[in-house]
């Protein structure tokens, strides 16, 4: 197995190439990887340049409540209601 592996940062996409032969833990040093388990032996990796690239990357999966619903809130406190 001497083949080049190619990676790269799934927010930024920021790539890195292994060397042939090198293990992924060399051409990825300082970089972050993730395990999502999906179900029974199902599971996927993700591969993050920085710390701030994967925290973009999980705060651009969480959902988030609309502005207008939160903003209803405010204008019913206003009106005293």
């Amino acid at each position: 197995m001497n083949e080049k592996k190619r990676f790269h940062c799934h927010y930024c996409g920021r790539g890195m190439i292994s060397l042939p032969g090198a293990q992924p833990s060399e051409a990825l040093e300082n970089w972050l990887t993730i395990s999502h388990w999906k179900g029974h032996g199902v599971v996927s990796h993700y591969n993050f340049c920085s710390f701030g690239c994967l925290n973009a990357w999980a705060e651009s999966r969480v959902p988030r409540v609309p502005e207008v619903f939160i903003e209803s809130f405010r204008a019913d406190r206003a009106a005293g209601n």
